[in-house]
């Protein structure tokens, strides 16, 4: 099936709740007033169930088919933006500075909702829908929160289906591939506590800057040096903070970042090798060098049928040609994850067009891709649950 007649005539409307929630971007769990424009739409829509709360302040919203019992699938859409400043110059630019929808998750919520609105209308399939709006996909694990307050076994949903817009992809192309489609996500902080002392006489510090220094370089060989070359891992050192004035040596220096991996394997040598290079470089040179390491989203891994059925809907939708069925793993991380980890599913991405990337602050949602996600969470959706 091409783009649904009732997803192109939603366009204006649905681009219009999307403006809205752009102009009010919310972080994290504080998502309120999102939560509350989504619940009044899915009430208005006539949703059977509408519970708020999941998650700490996610939503979701059960419709049932006409045409009796059957199993539940659940649709999952993302609600929180960023804090970045935009300039993208929209006359529905944020007005709240400091925070802006620079990953299209306003996007995301609004062409669930449109689906949502036409799945009320139609219910034109067996069984149920359960659409999800989660809190807190930018680094706060809303997803697993949401899992973990029972959200499967509350609403009995067998299968879980999560869409992300992707910037360079076409407007009307589809992007999926089987098991690791996304990275698995942790967090460091490495606290190098030396011997401050005057910068004219060096010999008699120990100074934090020059070994933060050599770890920061020595840090990189975990994929150059410490892994296997066909395997993917990403070791980024993002931030370095040290030293108050030009004549001191500080005590202390602290250089933090990010390891993104495609296996749990290569996960847990990562952290094991930052910890022995920094245990290391302490002996060398007479410090103490504190790790701390947070493990951060797993693995965003799509189940092999799921991945087939949800490739084949969107090739209904975008035609054969326009769906990537076997794209290169993307080594951000996603806390759709989560859910991959309670039920099978898959992960798509969906064209955003020639736009800025993501988390730039000159991104846009693009609203011309609008029908087509909304006709695909349509058609996956009572394909799935097709009597």
């Amino acid at each position: 099936m091409p783009i649904l007649n009732r997803a192109a005539e939603m366009q204006d409307e649905v681009a219009g709740w999307r403006q809205h929630l752009h102009q009010t971007p919310e972080l994290n769990f504080d998502v309120f007033k999102t939560a509350a424009f989504v619940t009044e739409k899915l009430k208005a829509f006539g949703c059977d169930d509408v519970v708020t709360g999941l998650g700490k302040t996610g939503v979701v919203g059960i419709i049932r088919g006409r045409q009796g019992e059957g199993p539940t699938i659940g649709l999952r859409a993302d609600m929180d933006a960023l804090p970045l400043n935009e300039i993208t110059g929209k006359p529905y630019a944020s007005t709240i500075p400091g925070k802006m929808h620079a990953c299209g998750h306003d996007g995301h919520t609004a062409m669930l909702l449109g689906a949502a609105k036409y799945l009320a209308e139609t219910r034109n399939f067996t069984g149920s829908v359960a659409v999800i709006f989660q809190p807190a996909e930018e680094g706060g694990g809303g997803g697993n929160e949401m899992v973990k307050d029972g959200m499967m076994d509350r609403f009995d949903i067998s299968k879980v289906f999560g869409m992300h817009n992707m910037p360079g992809l076409p407007v009307g192309q589809f992007a999926i591939r089987p098991g690791p489609i996304m990275a698995a996500t942790a967090e460091f902080t490495i606290t190098v506590r030396g011997k401050g002392g005057h910068a004219a006489m060096p010999h008699g510090t120990i100074d934090p800057i020059v070994i933060a220094s050599q770890l920061v370089g020595a840090l990189q060989t975990i994929a150059s040096r410490s892994t296997d070359p066909v395997e993917a891992v990403v070791v980024s050192v993002t931030k370095f903070h040290a030293g108050d004035a030009y004549n001191i040596i500080p005590e202390t220096a602290e250089i933090a970042g990010t390891v993104r991996t495609l296996r749990k394997e290569i996960a847990k040598k990562s952290e094991e090798r930052i910890r022995t290079i920094c245990e290391g470089l302490a002996t060398a040179f007479g410090a103490r060098i504190e790790v701390d390491y947070q493990a951060n989203y797993p693995v965003t891994f799509n189940h092999a049928e799921e991945t087939v059925f949800a490739s084949d809907v969107a090739a209904g939708v975008a035609g054969d040609a326009h769906v990537h069925r076997g794209i290169q793993p993307v080594m951000g991380g996603e806390d759709f994850s989560y859910m991959l980890e309670a039920r099978p599913g898959a992960f798509i991405f969906i064209g955003n067009g020639d736009t800025a990337g993501l988390h730039n602050p000159a991104y846009d949602f693009n609203d011309e891709v609008i029908p087509h996600g909304m006709s695909y969470w349509v058609k996956l959706a009572e394909t799935a649950l097709a009597a």
